[in-house]
């Protein structure tokens, strides 16, 4: 049987939907495609490219073990543009060792096949 290619703005909607959720394990491992590419703004917390879905999930293990606390996160509508899609989000949260503080940042998602394949980030 063929298995049903999402378009982007299908991916972009379960993103968004298992975001909200705080489902972001689930998120990359059901939309993010095995070869995917990672860019950070800076490597001052976390690497600033990785590649391959294992790297990504590491790095977000690395990012979950830094926050002592999440205080609240806003996830905007996704705006799309052909294979692209982007989210802006806005964190509340504490670092350990670390004062509280509103991290913002502008996310810009690439879908190829069905599968996210690229993610950068602007903060």
């Amino acid at each position: 049987m063929k298995q049903t290619i999402l378009t982007t703005q299908e991916v972009a909607a379960k993103f968004i939907e298992m975001c909200r959720q705080d489902k972001f394990y689930e998120v990359q491992t059901q939309l993010y495609a095995d070869k995917c590419v990672s860019v950070e703004a800076n490597d001052f917390l976390l690497p600033k490219t990785v590649e391959g879905l294992q790297e990504i999930l590491k790095k977000s293990q690395l990012f979950e073990s830094l926050v002592e606390k999440v205080h609240g996160r806003i996830i905007s509508d996704p705006v799309i543009a052909g294979d692209y899609f982007t989210v802006s989000w806005s964190a509340d949260m504490t670092f350990k060792g670390k004062d509280r503080f509103t991290m913002d940042e502008i996310c810009v998602y690439k879908v190829q096949e069905g599968k996210i394949v690229f993610e950068q980030f602007f903060y």
